[in-house]
C-alpha cells in the first residue's frame, strides 16, 4: 500500500484528537496521509500535530494562499485514493447531504471521485435523530460509506452510542479498500482456525497450544483481496475480524457441523485449525472427584473434519495444515493424498521462535504435484499472501 493517498477530514468534535493516531498508523504502513481540517477542529487540536505526523501540509483554509500551484480542493479530491472524514459531526453529515459547500472540507468531498468514509462520532441524541438518520440513509444510496459509532460512555457524561470506532478497526478498514489485490473478488472462501477442545466434565477440557493466528491472517489476506469469507474459530483471544463472517465453536463436533453447512458454497477451503483428534469417550456430567493419586480418562478417535470434507469435494480448493515433529515433508505429502487436498502447508512444531504462539512461522507450501515453496521465518501475515498468491496461480 506505499504510495497511495489518503485524504483525512478532521471536524469539531471531541474525538479529533483520537485522529493524531490514525494518521500515525497509516504512516507507518507507507500510506500518504493529507488532513483536511475544518475550523472547529482547530479548537480541538492544532494544525501543526497533524503536520507533524503526517509530514504533509495541513489544508485548513478555503481560500487561504496557495502553497502550490494547483487548487486546494480539486488538487485533494484528485489526490485521494479514498477521503475519510474521522470524526464525523452531525453537521458534515448535513451539508454532504443537502449538497452544501462552504468550506474546503465539504467542497473536496463533493469534487471527488475517490471512495468517501464518514466514521460516526456524537452525542447519542444527535446520532438518533431521525434528520441525521435521513441523512445516512440518503447518502448510503448514493454510495457513500459509514463506520458506525462505538458504545460506551461519551464525553458529556451520557452513555450509549457516539464514541468514535477504534481507530485501529478505522485504519483496518481503510488498508482493506486500498490493497492492491483483489484477485479473490467474488469468491466464497471458508477457512478454520485455532484449536478445539474436548470436554472431560463440566469444569476440565483437553486443548492444544493453537492461538489461532495462522487462520486469522488467512482471514484477513482473503478479506483483503476481495472474498467473501467464513471463519470458523476455536476457542482464541483475537479481536474479531472486521468484514468477515466469524463462526465461534469450541468442539470437533461443533466444528464439523459448522464447516459442513458452508462447504458447498464456498470456492476454497482452508484448514488451518488445530482441531482434536482424540475426544473423551465418557463425558462425566458431574465434576470428576478426586479418590487417588492417578486418575485414568479413556480417549477414542474424533472426526477428522479435512478427511470428511475431502471425500465429497467438488471443483474446489481444498488447502490443509500439517503440524509436525519429525519427517515433515513425507508426513505432508502422505496427507495431501489420503485427504485429497490441493495444497498442503507443513511447518516444524519442534522450533522455539515460530508455530502456534507466535506471530512467525516458518512452512514448506507443497503441492498436490509435490512442488514444494519453502518460507523461511516471516510473519504469518506474510506467510498468507504467499499462500493466496501460489494458489491464485495454481487455480
Amino acid at each position: 500500500m506505499a504510495g497511495k493517498n489518503v485524504v483525512l477530514g478532521v471536524t469539531g468534535g471531541i474525538a479529533a484528537y483520537k485522529s493524531l493516531d490514525i494518521v500515525s498508523t497509516l504512516r507507518k504502513m507507507g500510506i500518504n496521509v493529507y488532513v483536511i481540517m475544518t475550523k472547529n477542529a482547530e479548537e480541538f487540536v492544532r494544525p501543526l500535530s497533524f503536520q507533524s505526523l503526517s509530514h504533509n501540509l495541513v489544508y485548513d483554509d478555503m481560500f487561504g494562499e496557495l502553497k502550490e500551484f494547483d487548487i486546494n480542493h480539486i488538487s485533494l479530491a484528485k489526490k485521494a485514493d479514498i477521503l475519510v472524514v474521522a470524526p464525523a459531526t452531525y453537521n458534515i453529515i448535513g451539508k454532504v447531504a443537502s449538497g452544501i459547500c462552504d468550506d474546503l472540507l465539504s467542497t473536496t468531498i463533493a469534487a471527488t471521485k475517490a471512495p468517501v468514509y464518514f466514521a460516526l462520532a456524537m452525542n447519542t441524541n444527535m446520532l438518533e435523530n431521525p434528520i441525521l438518520q435521513g441523512n445516512i440513509n440518503k447518502l448510503k444510496n448514493l454510495g457513500y460509506n459509514f463506520i458506525e459509532s462505538a458504545e460506551g460512555v461519551l464525553a458529556c457524561g451520557d452513555t450509549g452510542r457516539g464514541k468514535l470506532a477504534d481507530t485501529k478497526l478505522i485504519c483496518d478498514i481503510i488498508a482493506c479498500r486500498l490493497y492492491p489485490k483483489k484477485d479473490y473478488a467474488g469468491k466464497n472462501i471458508l477457512i478454520t482456525a485455532g484449536p478445539t477442545i474436548s470436554p472431560i466434565d463440566p469444569v476440565r477440557y483437553i486443548t492444544n497450544y493453537s492461538s489461532g493466528r495462522m487462520g486469522y491472517s488467512l482471514a484477513k489476506e482473503a478479506r483483503d483481496r476481495g472474498g467473501n469469507v467464513t471463519l470458523v474459530s476455536g476457542p482464541n483471544s483475537l479481536e474479531d475480524i472486521y468484514g468477515v463472517e466469524t463462526i465461534k465453536i469450541k468442539t470437533n463436533e461443533d466444528m464439523y457441523g459448522a464447516v459442513k453447512k458452508y462447504i458447498d458454497k464456498c470456492h476454497i477451503y482452508i484448514s488451518a485449525a488445530a482441531v482434536a483428534d482424540y475426544k473423551v469417550k465418557t463425558y462425566s456430567k458431574e465434576k470428576i472427584k478426586k479418590t487417588g493419586d492417578t486418575l485414568t480418562i479413556d480417549f477414542e478417535k474424533d472426526k477428522d473434519i479435512l478427511y470428511e470434507m475431502g471425500k465429497n469435494k467438488k471443483n474446489q480448493i481444498f488447502v490443509g495444515f500439517a503440524a509436525e515433529s519429525s519427517n515433515i515433508l513425507e508426513n505432508a505429502v502422505i496427507k495431501i493424498k489420503r485427504k485429497n487436498l490441493d495444497f498442503i502447508v507443513a511447518n516444524d512444531i519442534t522450533k522455539e521462535d515460530t508455530g502456534f504462539a507466535s506471530d512467525y512461522n516458518s512452512v514448506m507450501i507443497i503441492d498436490k504435484n509435490g512442488n514444494v515453496t519453502e518460507v523461511s521465518k516471516d510473519k504469518k501475515s506474510n506467510i498468507s499472501a504467499i499462500l493466496f498468491d501460489i494458489i491464485s496461480k495454481g487455480a
